[in-house]
């Protein structure tokens, strides 16, 4: 079984960045897509970008597109979510995620999670 660990999460002023990271464990990490999912408070889950396996193709929300920006380092098992320009609608605890196969937007394409790590905005 997989593990992912995500981190680079914290407090961060609106219009300001942050990187998250996310490793995981085992040798077939380049074998699947990965994506990064966030949660706000009283909310339901949501999409926010997606990688394929080599990293040539990505997905995005509309809400991130042009702001966050997803890449992924297949010899160092870990894939990064930059978010530039936040806001506080960013608010949320950001998971990642291994697909069961590509590049998808749908979480139940999804079968290994993270922890979880909080990003909080102030406005």
């Amino acid at each position: 079984q997989v593990q992912l660990v995500e981190s680079g999460g914290g407090l961060v002023q609106a219009g300001g960045s942050l990187r998250l990271s996310c490793a995981a464990s085992g040798r077939t990490f380049s074998s699947y897509g990965m994506g990064w999912f966030r949660q706000a408070p009283g909310k339901e889950r949501e999409f926010v970008a997606a990688i394929n396996r080599s990293g040539g193709s990505t997905y995005y929300a509309d809400s991130v597109k042009g702001r966050f920006s997803i890449s992924r380092d297949n010899a160092k098992n870990t894939v990064y979510l930059q978010m530039n320009s936040l806001n506080a609608e960013d608010t949320g605890v950001y998971y990642c995620a291994r697909a069961r196969t590509g590049l998808s937007k749908l979480s139940h394409e999804y079968n290994n999670w993270g922890q979880g790590t909080q990003v909080t905005v102030s406005s």
